[in-house]
């Protein structure tokens, strides 16, 4: 196809904030994990699809096949949907202690 341009699994966004890489970060309704470190409105190639281990709220247990959503405010991972984007689903179960602060996620790559 002529009009054909990329897989898409990742792509080059623009940082919305300061990311180092393996963060999470939301630019519009796209989500997607830094595959590098940017300054504020530096280009990064970002992953849109596959499973990472992202930054999530701590004390809140996670269940496998939980819906996983992007809190922009705190830039971390969350079950709460209120106010925040849907990213994915979990993949592994996670404990509800304060410490356990790393959730694995299979990124959806859908808006």
């Amino acid at each position: 196809m002529k009009n054909y341009v990329q897989p898409g699994n990742t792509i080059t966004l623009t940082a919305p904030y300061a990311v180092a890489s393996g963060d999470g970060l939301l630019v519009g309704s796209i989500f997607g994990v830094a595959a590098g470190a940017a300054a504020l409105s530096e280009p990064v190639e970002t992953a849109l699809v596959g499973v990472f281990d992202i930054t999530k709220v701590g004390s809140q247990a996670w269940t496998v096949g939980a819906k996983v959503y992007w809190d922009d405010t705190n830039k971390r991972t969350t079950t709460v949907a209120t106010d925040n984007t849907l990213i994915g689903v979990a993949v592994e179960a996670v404990a509800s202690g304060a410490g356990d602060t790393i959730g694995r996620v299979r990124l959806n790559a859908a808006f």
